[in-house]
């Protein structure tokens, strides 16, 4: 699968659950659009694990210094 942004891979994961919603797809068709959704969906999901693990909270320190901490999500 071409590198795609989250965006447009969310845009086409819509696409294909509407088209599955339809019921209007032949059953090897329908198959085919559900593997295909499945993919998206896992890339969706490590692209925003990966974003996540990316935020920082840049805090700033009793003597003016910036410190990093790591984004806790429970927060």
């Amino acid at each position: 699968m071409p590198k795609t942004t989250f965006e447009q891979s969310m845009k086409k994961l819509e696409q294909i659950v509407q088209e599955l919603e339809s019921g209007d797809l032949p059953l090897e068709d329908a198959m085919k659009k559900f593997e295909e959704g499945i993919k998206l969906s896992s890339l969706c999901s490590e692209k925003l694990d990966e974003t996540e693990k990316k935020i920082t909270l840049l805090i700033e320190g009793q003597k003016g210094s910036v410190l990093e901490k790591p984004f806790d999500s429970d927060s």
